[in-house]
């Protein structure tokens, strides 16, 4: 039998620049409790540290939690990056960690960007901005994210700012992402059009930076339903790799 999950996958903490400092992991999943939601991501600026933390939080209550990391191609645009696997999102950071452009924070001008506990203890600050650019490019993003065990995708193609349509001028679909991100489900139809894209590729996430940015139940997966968190996870990534 399958049921609706409720999703959001794209949402940052208080590690990205940006992002509030009220987004910990305890406040993030709590407001997803409240949205009614069953499966988030957090997916900061190129960075998963904040990741084990918030699975902590989010599998003591009653949340599914996907890691995950925005990330910034060589080309500025944004791109979702999901792992079945904590431990894989993990080994992808240190990846990307060597992939860098290391430029210091300025946390008068970017904010803090704070590491937790599941406490929302702070345990560390991320020294670096975030938010530069990484020395891997569009074209090659696919098949290193699928190597490591993730799936990945252009983030909020509708949007002007680091958006892979706004950058390039069109959306190119040849480069292996079986998904398109969407902020806004009332432009589908103009996308979908426009670039030739079906609606069953679009994924539409809230790309929160700020708690009231979540928002209610609305857009969902189908899948098997199940009382097991790993095994609602190890089904939706089977249907991200379109084996379901």
């Amino acid at each position: 039998m399958n049921r609706r999950y409720y999703y959001d996958l794209h949402i940052h903490s208080c590690l990205s620049p940006c992002g509030d400092e009220d987004n910990t992991p305890n406040n993030i999943v709590g407001m997803a409790k409240l949205c009614e939601l069953d499966i988030i991501a957090l997916t900061d600026h190129n960075s998963t540290k904040n990741c084990p933390a918030f699975f902590k939080v989010a599998e003591q209550n009653g949340i599914i939690p996907i890691a995950g990391m925005e990330l910034t191609t060589s080309e500025d645009i944004h791109a979702v990056c999901l792992f079945e696997h904590l431990s894989d999102a993990m080994s992808f950071n240190e990846f990307i960690e060597g992939k860098r452009m290391l430029i210091k924070n300025r946390p008068d001008i970017f904010g803090d960007q704070l590491i937790l506990d599941e406490k929302d203890e702070v345990i560390g600050k991320e020294d670096f901005l975030l938010t530069n650019a990484t020395e891997i490019s569009i074209d090659s993003l696919f098949e290193i994210v699928s190597a490591r065990g993730g799936v990945c995708y252009p983030a909020h193609i509708d949007r002007d700012s680091n958006g892979i349509v706004a950058i390039l001028g069109a959306l190119p679909l040849d480069l292996g992402f079986r998904f398109f991100e969407l902020r806004d489900r009332e432009k589908q139809d103009l996308m979908c059009e426009k670039h030739a894209i079906s609606p069953t590729q679009i994924i539409v996430s809230s790309d929160a930076h700020y708690l009231e940015n979540m928002r209610d139940k609305e857009n969902y997966f189908t899948l098997p339903d199940s009382d097991s968190p790993s095994e609602v996870r190890r089904s939706l990534f089977r249907y991200l790799r379109g084996e379901l």
